[in-house]
């Protein structure tokens, strides 16, 4: 398989010693990948450093065979991310967002961007004002502009943040979608673990900024009854015996 995305011996360390510390991993094209963990444990950090919002301490990042640090732009020509909440203006509308992004890329033309917006489910709403818009439903466009430009690469930070049992659902389903029928891979984080679950075929378990597990989903479940047992008995390993 064609490897699409590789982190090695990565770390990004900020002054309060938070951050991420020699994370390996690598991913292959297809491929639904999970980052599994707390909030505080890394995996906005990781996510950051592949995106190029921040540069590693040490170690690299590379994407379609180019180091992010020093070939960003042949390495994230066909990325798209949603990192965190996305970064919208309340007084224009979901379609003035889309063709405001559309500008940078000239392959993209109305029938795509009407079909994004399909995709997420916000065709009805794609006039409306961002400032009218629910957590949820902000969080459909952000989607809609990570998959703006057809990337092969999909960055997605909690991408079910504030959506409805209904609407998480879609989401996933679109998510599983993309990666079997089109061959897009996606990197997703999530602190939780039924989500991880539905949608990934691989986990990378962080916590505390470091590496507890890195497994296929099916391994990690051979003796756990849900991936939130698995994250929970990763933990106490790390931690030790509790002493009452």
């Amino acid at each position: 398989m064609e490897t699409i995305l590789t982190l090695d011996h990565f770390s990004k360390v900020y002054r309060n010693g938070r951050g991420a510390k020699n994370i390996t991993f690598s991913v292959e094209r297809g491929e639904v990948v999970g980052l599994l963990g707390p909030n505080g444990s890394g995996k906005t950090t990781i996510m950051k450093a592949i995106t190029g919002l921040t540069q590693p301490t040490d170690g690299l990042v590379e994407i379609f065979g180019a180091e992010v640090s020093t070939r960003r732009e042949q390495a994230l020509s066909k990325v798209g991310a949603l990192i965190e909440q996305p970064a919208l203006y309340e007084s224009l509308s979901a379609w003035d967002h889309l063709s405001m992004a559309a500008r940078y890329y000239p392959q993209v033309d109305k029938a795509r961007m009407e079909h994004v917006l399909t995709l997420v489910g916000l065709a009805p709403y794609a006039k409306e004002r961002c400032g009218k818009f629910s957590l949820g439903m902000k969080q459909r466009l952000g989607l809609a502009l990570a998959l703006l430009s057809e990337p092969e690469l999909l960055v997605l930070d909690e991408p079910t943040n504030g959506l409805d049992i209904e609407a998480t659902v879609e989401i996933r389903e679109i998510i599983i979608a993309l990666a079997k029928e089109k061959g897009v891979t996606f990197l997703v984080a999530s602190h939780l673990a039924s989500e991880i679950e539905k949608m990934c075929s691989k986990v990378l378990v962080l916590y505390e900024g470091e590496t507890l597990a890195w497994e296929t989903k099916e391994e990690a479940l051979r003796l756990h009854p849900s991936l939130e047992d698995y994250f929970l008995d990763k933990v106490r390993e790390k931690k030790g015996p509790v002493v009452l």
